[in-house]
């Protein structure tokens, strides 16, 4: 029973990030990510070897940035609408909640990303073997990026400016991924993807726990 109650959960979740109303939904991210992959070439000027070497970290930090785009709409309007009450009386604890809000996020803008990826490495001057890097981290490292999203709009959900809060509390959580994220291009980058994929997998863990007992403290 409580399977296919995860399972509407997550139905309904992932419809509301992907169509998004007039917000946009998931297609503002991948616009933006392409637009940054399309604008960085014309800030750094015709440099091919220079667009090279820095075109995947540009792609990760395009990547971060579409991640925190629906910042305000993954926690806040159900915790308004009193949602979460809603599934606490139907047996759903707010950290299988905040577990299924983590699946849907990373759904609704990680496998785009990766696609999206493929038009932005043409236009950086990506080669293939690193170009089949990026797509490993982005694979990898994007849950990561879902689990800060979703915590950190559960931190600041009902506070005054929480969606301003948010972006700057994403920021400096998401810098190992983008360290390691980056670093597996460089030569022997392997350890990098290693790393990227721990820490991924520790946001995961930590993200329901934290964000549930957050939606707690709000709902009290």
């Amino acid at each position: 029973m409580t399977g296919r109650r995860l399972l509407a959960l997550l139905r309904r979740d992932l419809a509301l990030l992907l169509l998004g109303g007039r917000r946009g939904g998931a297609m503002l991210p991948l616009l933006f990510f392409v637009a940054v992959a399309m604008l960085f070439p014309f800030a750094v000027g015709p440099d091919a070897p220079l667009l090279a070497r820095t075109g995947g970290g540009v792609i990760w930090v395009a990547a971060l940035l579409a991640a925190i785009l629906p910042l305000d709409r993954l926690v806040e309007p159900d915790l308004e609408l009193g949602m979460f009450d809603q599934w606490a009386l139907r047996g759903l604890a707010e950290e299988w909640v905040i577990a299924i809000r983590v699946v849907a996020h990373w759904l609704s803008f990680g496998p785009p990303l990766m696609l999206a990826a493929l038009p932005a490495s043409a236009l950086l001057g990506i080669a293939a073997e690193t170009l089949r890097t990026v797509e490993l981290g982005l694979l990898v490292g994007t849950p990561g990026l879902a689990a800060i999203g979703v915590m950190v709009a559960a931190l600041t959900a009902g506070l005054r400016g929480g969606a301003a809060l948010a972006g700057l509390l994403v920021v400096p959580l998401a810098v190992p991924l983008l360290v390691f994220g980056a670093g597996s291009l460089a030569p022997g980058g392997e350890t990098g993807l290693a790393l990227t994929a721990a820490v991924s997998l520790v946001l995961l863990a930590i993200a329901p726990f934290a964000g549930g007992a957050a939606v707690r403290a709000a709902r009290g």
